[in-house]
């Protein structure tokens, strides 16, 4: 590189680190001083002196009551969701090679990261997670005793006053607490479910490894919300008038049938979300969680808009993600071509645009209408955007009926597919990630575990031949039930470039094959086949929905039509529900007015959203026409010499990685030697596959006996 150019770029590099430090400080005003609301909400000079001199200064004919809830609550975690879309695109301008962190920042962040419970109803927990689960617990216990503890404030007064028992009436109000502390929890829920949201990111997140919180955070909001229904009722039984209580929709205050319907949406859900249920029926899980519409919306319509303005923010970035996914799925992705492997796992090629870059790990939603029109089923994105231009790929291996079907579809000699109609949502993944920050990477993978490991190892190799670059010892320990597994390593080198130089990687494989004792013989298994399509006019290579600068795009689409909102709501509730409340004598009903601030949110986020798309549309046509046709077919080699031998493998596309590949056979790996064996400073362990794996190699390096281990699970819990 020109020194002038290599100059420049450092100098625009620091300006950029400059500014996202400068964020990186704003944003953390904005979280401490959310949290700092949060914490004062329950207490009473939050209530009656802040609020009040809060609600003095933004109640207007424009934003009525709500305006204060807008301004404390919703509009600082849109203003770091928008500022989160910048700080990360600024991050994408930065050079590959800074984004990852050094050594010594990574040994400064061991120790947080590092396992601290293995086994129990939480799954895995680092010390991070462990820490701010204790402190929202801690959140929720005090946001409760306030509430409560103010409640009960002269509540012996007011029984005798209301001429009820005295339990009747702290019940009744600790009934109350219950579902304003469930509204806290409410206020999270949906941030870990925005799969291109920038809020999760920030916090070196990912969607697909979020939702454990989202799972945590679902069996806690409607235990709270449960319970808050429950007690209301013991209430109106004691009382005496349950049929009238539960069937009251108030015109001005809280709608009691409303809150009742919302409960029930949510009980629905919750009960489908037990392991138990969503395994054997995902479909029935998968359908009732459109139940979160109901949930939602009569949620709104109970408390009125006004206090709902504390929770929607996670909601809002929701429906915008949503929203751009559901403009996404619409569209026919062309789908080049399928590789069927002997052990029952089909590989899913799609054609893409240059445009469309991910990072490694990154999943994809795929739809095919001729299996199910409805069903959306997550896959790891295998392929490589640095070293497959056009090309995007996903594994499927054949473990449900979904899967079952496309596979006998696509092998069955009775029927010939010439094309399969498709659709994405995505990729998702890491906004970076940090394996040239290890002196070793170990991968542990069980089955169709090993598929995110394809992409990591496609970008190493990328950095090493392509960047020269130095790459970290790469480790594969893979484990399999049989011989026809072992064909998922051919995956690992791209069709698309079988000759990359591999002489400067240092990459070994150690394949297990756990059910068989010696190598299995060919006649054992089908040949692999590759089978091309023939595309529709009307499909298009897969392209980012927002363009190349997506998340410059996002952040104008959420700022936009809030501002759109904003507006919106304004000119109706000056020309419209002002004049209502205070010329005719008679309030506007509550949930009409909430009714169509919901209407107008989703107005505007429809209109921002497609704006956004349909301006970017024109330069992702222009890049899918510079995408050449693929077309033909071809029939791959028998994978037969894969199988011929226990120590290498010969069906590779590079002899180097066959010299870098043992296989053994009738046993399970010794992981806790493997691990204590890996020698350098900093060793990634990567693990994905069967829970109880996952769990072991966690147990392993968070023991203590090996500091230089740094574990991260890879778990794809939808």
């Amino acid at each position: 590189m020109d020194p002038t150019v290599k100059m420049q770029s450092s100098s625009s590099d620091e300006a950029i680190r400059a500014v996202r430090s400068a964020m990186r400080l704003l944003l953390l005003v904005i979280f401490l001083g959310c949290l700092v609301m949060w914490a004062v909400m329950p207490t009473n000079t939050y209530r009656e002196k802040w609020l009040l001199q809060i609600q003095a200064n933004t109640v207007s004919t424009f934003f009525g009551g709500q305006g204060a809830t807008m301004l404390i609550y919703t509009f600082p975690v849109l203003l770091a969701a928008v500022l989160g879309c910048v700080y990360l695109h600024l991050g994408k301008k930065l050079n590959s090679t800074n984004n990852f962190k050094s050594s010594t920042e990574e040994d400064r962040l061991a120790l947080w990261k590092k396992p601290v419970l293995v086994k129990g109803p939480l799954g895995i927990v680092s010390m991070t997670e462990l820490l701010f689960f204790f402190m929202f617990i801690a959140l929720l216990l005090w946001s409760f005793l306030e509430f409560l503890h103010n409640g009960f404030h002269g509540i012996e007064a007011t029984a005798a006053k209301k001429g009820e028992k005295l339990w009747v009436s702290k019940l009744g109000a600790a009934a109350l607490r219950l579902g304003l502390t469930g509204n806290i929890v409410l206020t999270f829920l949906f941030f870990p479910v925005a799969r291109g949201s920038s809020i999760l990111p920030l916090f070196g997140l990912t969607s697909e490894g979020s939702i454990k919180y989202h799972i945590w955070l679902g069996h806690i909001c409607l235990a709270l919300f449960t319970s808050h229904g429950v007690c209301y009722i013991i209430r109106w039984i004691a009382k005496h008038n349950l049929l009238e209580e539960i069937r009251e929709w108030d015109r001005t205050g809280v709608s009691i049938l409303a809150g009742e319907i919302s409960l029930v949406g949510g009980l629905v859900m919750w009960v489908t979300t037990f392991p138990k249920i969503r395994r054997k029926k995902f479909e029935l899980f998968f359908y009732t969680h459109y139940l979160y519409i109901i949930f939602m919306l009569f949620f709104i319509l109970h408390v009125g808009i006004s206090y709902a303005f504390i929770s929607l923010p996670g909601f809002y970035l929701f429906l915008v993600d949503r929203f751009l996914r559901f403009l996404q799925s619409q569209r026919k992705v062309r789908l080049v071509s399928a590789r069927l492997l002997p052990c029952e796992t089909v590989e899913l090629n799609f054609s893409k645009t240059p445009g469309l870059q991910y990072s490694p790990m990154s999943i994809m939603f795929v739809n095919l209408p001729s299996i199910s029109k409805l069903q959306w089923h997550p896959f790891t994105v295998t392929s490589n955007s640095n070293l497959e231009q056009e090309n995007l790929s996903v594994v499927i291996k054949c473990d449900g009926s979904w899967s079952k079907k496309l596979h006998q579809m696509l092998s069955s000699s009775s029927s010939s597919v010439n094309h399969l109609e498709a659709s994405i949502e995505g990729p998702y993944g890491p906004a970076s990630t940090n394996f040239l920050g290890h002196d070793t990477l170990v991968m542990v993978s069980g089955g169709s575990g090993i598929t995110p490991f394809i992409s990591i190892i496609r970008e190493l190799i990328f950095t090493s031949s392509v960047l020269k670059i130095k790459t970290p010892k790469i480790l594969l320990i893979s484990s399999f039930k049989n011989s026809s597994d072992l064909t998922m390593l051919e995956l690992i080198l791209p069709i698309s470039n079988p000759s990359l130089d591999l002489s400067a990687m240092h990459l070994q494989i150690e394949a297990y094959v756990t059910r068989e004792k010696e190598p299995a013989t060919t006649e054992n298994f089908n040949t692999l086949q590759a089978l091309w399509f023939r595309p529709k006019a009307t499909d298009i290579p897969a392209s980012p929905i927002l363009g190349p600068n997506s998340w410059l795009w996002l952040g104008a689409v959420i700022s936009s039509s809030f501002i759109i909102f904003l507006v919106l709501i304004g000119l109706l509730t000056r020309y419209y529900i002002y004049p209502i409340d205070h010329n005719t004598g008679d309030y506007y009903p509550t949930s009409a007015q909430a009714t169509l601030n919901v209407l107008l949110i989703c107005i505007s986020i429809a209109m921002a959203a497609s704006g956004a798309v349909l301006w970017n549309r024109k330069k992702n046509t222009m890049e899918a026409r510079q995408v050449q046709n693929i077309e033909g077919s071809s029939a791959f080699t028998s994978p037969a010499s894969f199988y011929n031998g226990d120590k290498e493998l010969e069906s590779f596309h590079s002899q180097s990685l066959v010299q870098s590949t043992k296989v053994c056979y009738g046993g399970r790996p010794d992981l806790k030697r493997m691990l204590f064996e890996c020698k350098g400073k900093s060793v990634g362990v990567l693990a994905s596959g069967p829970k109880k794996m996952r769990h072991e190699v966690a147990a392993i390096c968070s023991s203590g006996l090996a500091d230089n281990l740094h574990f991260e699970s890879i778990s794809f819990s939808w």
